[in-house]
This record gives C-alpha cells, structure tokens and sequence, in this order.
C-alpha cells in the first residue's frame, strides 16, 4: 500500500499543531480572559499614574524653584517675616536641591538675625541628611565649624576638617585657614606657616585666598614663594 508523500504529512501535522495551540488559546482566554483584562487595566492605570505622578513632581519642583528665588528677592529686600516659615516647609521637599537651598537659606538667614543656634542645628541637620549629596555636606561643615570655632578645641576643628584640609580639594583655602590657625593655637606655628604656603601655592584657590595665605606664611617665617599680586579694592 502506498505511503502519502511525506511533505504532505508535515503539513497535515503543523496544521494539526495551530488548531490545537489555537484551540488551547481560546480556552484560556475563555478561561482567564476577566482576569487578563483586569490585570490590563491595572497595567495601564499604574502606567498613567506613573506618567502623571512625574508630571506632578517636575510641575512642584518648578513652583518650588521658583518659590526659593522670590524669597531670596525678599530677603534681598529686607522682607524677612514670612520667610522662615516659607523656607521650613521647603526644607522637606522630597527635591534634594529644593531641600539643601532652603536649609543653607533659613541657616544663613538664622546668622542674620542672630540666632547661631538655629544656624548650628540647621548646619547640623545638612550634614546629618543622608540622601543629600557629598558636595552639601562639606559644605554645611565648613559653615558651621567656621560657627563654632572660637568654641572648639584645636584637635576638634583639625580632626573635623582633616579631609577637607588638603591641596586640590575645593574647600581647601576655607578647611585650610581654620586648621593654620588651629594649628597657631597649638602653638605650631610653622606646621600652620607650610599650611599656609601649600594654600598660596594652589591654583585652584581664588587669587585672593592665595595672597592672604602667602602673607600669613611670611609672618609665620614660611616663604610660599611667586603668588598673585591682588590688587586692594
């Protein structure tokens, strides 16, 4: 008895194959199909919500900006009543950069009217907040050892700003000048004098930190040799 060609029976079998995946597809949409479109709802629900959630966050953050930039306006202007209260709910704003300028702003703002406390603890709270960059927490470091220098013990200010005191690093004239002159309290005043000269002989500082810091080496008997001229405003 003779055999049918065997390219007709592959194509019998991959007919048979499609019905069969076909047939098994619709009894699982038929099946499941409620909780498929259920679960396409809910996709595309969170996918808008996503979508208008970041909508919302950009929108705020630019009311904030620009809620930030009026109040350094006022404050510019000498209207200072309303801006604490202003910059104490910015500084929970979920923005980082929102976040970090209103505190620098209600600290600075705090020293203008006296209250270093407030300041401290502002300074305190910036460098405590973990989700903000490293650049702010140098920052608010510098702020408030600055604060409580006159406060400190030598060893506390030169082992705060230790990593902050070194040639390259952009707090380097500030961290550098209190540690000099922590180390002049010690009485070291030539280890303060080559301190003094390594900030005169940097680049990367201002013209005029490197001028005042090479006329301090000089009286401290340290020669920070060819730095800029400034000129006395």
């Amino acid at each position: 008895m003779a055999q049918p060609p065997e390219t007709i029976n592959e194509t019998f079998l991959r007919e048979v194959d499609e019905n069969l995946r076909r047939d098994q597809l619709a009894d699982f949409a038929k099946k499941h199909g409620n909780w498929i479109i259920a679960g396409l709802i809910l996709f595309l629900a969170a996918c808008g919500g996503w979508i208008y959630w970041q909508q919302y966050q950009v929108k705020r953050s630019e009311a904030q900006v620009e809620q930030i930039a009026q109040i350094y306006t006022d404050i510019g202007a000498g209207k200072t009543a309303s801006a604490p209260r202003q910059l104490d709910a910015l500084a929970n704003s979920g923005r980082k950069g929102v976040r970090a300028s209103a505190l620098f702003t209600r600290a600075a703002l705090a020293i203008q009217q006296n209250d270093l406390k407030l300041a401290l603890a502002t300074y305190k709270q910036i460098g405590a907040d973990g989700s903000l960059p490293q650049a702010y927490h140098d920052a608010a470091t510098i702020r408030q050892t600055a604060l409580e220098f006159d406060s400190l013990q030598p060893d506390a200010v030169i082992g705060r700003l230790e990593p902050l005191a070194k040639p390259g690093n952009p707090w380097f004239a500030s961290a550098g000048e209190m540690t000099a002159l922590a180390l002049i309290k010690q009485g070291k005043k030539q280890d303060a004098g080559r301190l003094f000269a390594a900030i005169a002989k940097d680049s990367t500082v201002p013209d005029q930190s490197r001028a005042r810091a090479a006329q301090i080496a000089g009286t401290l008997g340290v020669d920070a040799g060819a730095v800029p001229v400034v000129p006395n405003p």
